[in-house]
């Protein structure tokens, strides 16, 4: 065996041992921290119980239970023009080149370079000889190679965590996605609840118009005293006020719905409406499910997963780093030369590097990688609870409102038999306006509370959907899911 065949073979089962020693990792083996997960919802009481079905919330467009094709259109535009989502799948885009880059380290570096240069050596030189040229020319062209063998796991521990990180992006991304969805949900449902409100307002404006004239009416003919007439044009202006600050806070509630759909709020436009949807059944299912349907805790969990790679990350930087490195190539004084076997060169060999003394840097990192790893799975619980803690909140307001709808239907509809009454009373000469003007503010204010209780019904069901995670399920940051989507940036 030449010397040549003895090196090449000696280089050969090095690298394959090193290779064999690679398989290790220092980190951790991973477990998903522990959550108080109840085996299920809080019964609630009353007609408004949300069904349970084995189906789950549609993949896509949750907000089409509300049947309001106006609301879909928004929506649409949202997810197509929103700014802020924009940015998210911006940020997510990030994590992916940011693995990319990490992902790197997995395989060799190869560089390649040529050069030609002019060159004057010192005459005062100590290597200078009576024989070596003042003048001379330089050509080379060499390629070089470096590989870091992976003997502790460091490279992969680190791709491990950039691809935890590209997967609670994409949950990010869903999260955020779902937030803007559910407040232009929100604040649509408010708009609706508002133009019913200027709605029953210019009503009673237009009714407390009527008595101001009857009223006059009647203190013309001496049948009343300028008392009433007064109280009449309180309740008419009061109620004309209240008008105005209803369409204000329409008007600031459809210029946020243009924000969210990426219009101008000086040319964007929602015509008044008064119909609300019906109240959607929302399929609760177990709060197992949860876990599962919320992309916040998917995100959680997923930079849990990253925090425990990194502690193995640490952990390998107390163990020597090997690096194979190999160059060669040519190089010559003289062009024609440059081919020839002489002016061959070439390097090959191995690195070894062990930080012997550091000052306690590597132990430190190790103890701020653990404590990382602890804060995450404390975030992870906490987003948990407050998870369980918002569908249990939003269930609740959901019953506790129907329950309320019913006793105020029926306040209301006494309101409007004492406010006849009491009109009608009065046009005989058997009460006074008083009565007539508490009838009046008993009334509108029934009216009111009925309205805002519709609406913060429905707004209550929003939030429902949105504490349950919308129609996005933890399947889409799998990492089949992000090996489909990444194939073509060379990401595995």
């Amino acid at each position: 065996m030449t010397k040549r065949k003895y090196i090449a073979t000696k280089l050969a089962v090095t690298v394959a041992a090193t290779l064999a020693l690679g398989a290790c990792s220092m980190a951790p083996t991973y477990k998903t921290p522990d959550a108080p997960v109840a085996e299920q919802y809080q019964p609630q009481s009353g007609p408004w119980t949300p069904a349970q079905p084995a189906d789950q919330l549609p993949r896509e467009g949750w907000w089409k239970l509300y049947g309001d094709d106006r609301l879909n259109g928004l929506e649409d535009q949202l997810i197509e023009h929103n700014a802020d989502l924009a940015a998210a799948l911006a940020s997510y885009r990030q994590s992916r080149d940011v693995l990319a880059q990490v992902r790197a380290d997995l395989f060799p570096q190869i560089s390649a370079g040529a050069g030609a240069t002019r060159n004057r050596q010192s005459l005062n030189s100590p290597l200078h000889g009576s024989t070596s040229p003042e003048y001379y020319d330089l050509y080379s062209a060499q390629l070089q190679a470096s590989y870091e063998v992976d003997l502790w796991g460091r490279v992969r521990d680190n791709v491990a965590a950039g691809r935890a990180e590209v997967q609670a992006s994409a949950a990010d991304l869903a999260s955020v996605r779902l937030s803007l969805e559910a407040t232009l949900a929100d604040t649509y449902l408010q708009l609706l609840g508002a133009d019913r409100q200027i709605d029953l307002l210019q009503k009673t404006v237009d009714a407390y118009q009527r008595a101001l004239q009857l009223t006059t009416t009647l203190h013309a003919g001496g049948a009343v005293s300028g008392l009433d007439v007064d109280r009449a044009q309180t309740q008419l202006s009061s109620t004309k006020s209240q008008l105005s600050q209803a369409k204000a806070q329409r008007d600031l509630l459809q210029h946020a719905i243009a924000v969210l759909v990426g219009q101008s709020a000086s040319s964007f436009a929602i015509e008044a409406k008064t119909d609300l949807p019906a109240l959607p059944t929302v399929p609760v299912g177990i709060p197992s499910t949860l876990l599962q349907r919320r992309p916040d805790i998917a995100a959680a969990e997923r930079r849990t997963a990253e925090a425990n790679s990194q502690i193995g990350v640490a952990r390998s930087a107390f163990f020597p780093s090997l690096t194979l490195s190999a160059a060669g190539g040519v190089s010559s004084g003289a062009w024609g030369n440059l081919l020839n076997a002489p002016s061959q060169m070439w390097a090959l060999g191995p690195n070894l590097l062990l930080s012997v003394f550091d000052g306690g840097l590597r132990r430190a990192k190790v103890a701020q990688a653990h404590a990382a790893f602890d804060e995450a799975s404390a975030q992870y619980r906490g987003t948990v609870l407050t998870a369980f803690q918002q569908v249990e909140d939003n269930q609740s307001l959901i019953n506790n409102y129907g329950n309320a709808l019913v006793d105020q239907n029926d306040a209301t509809n006494a309101a409007d038999k004492t406010l006849k009454l009491s009109t009608a009373l009065y046009k005989q000469g058997a009460n006074s306006y008083l009565d007539v003007v508490t009838a009046q503010v008993d009334a509108l204010n029934a009216h009111l509370s009925l309205l805002s209780l519709q609406t913060n019904q429905l707004r209550a069901s929003v939030q429902l959907v949105r504490a349950l995670g919308g129609g996005w399920t933890s399947d889409e940051i799998a990492p089949d899911h992000l090996t489909a989507d990444a194939k073509a940036r060379g990401i595995k």
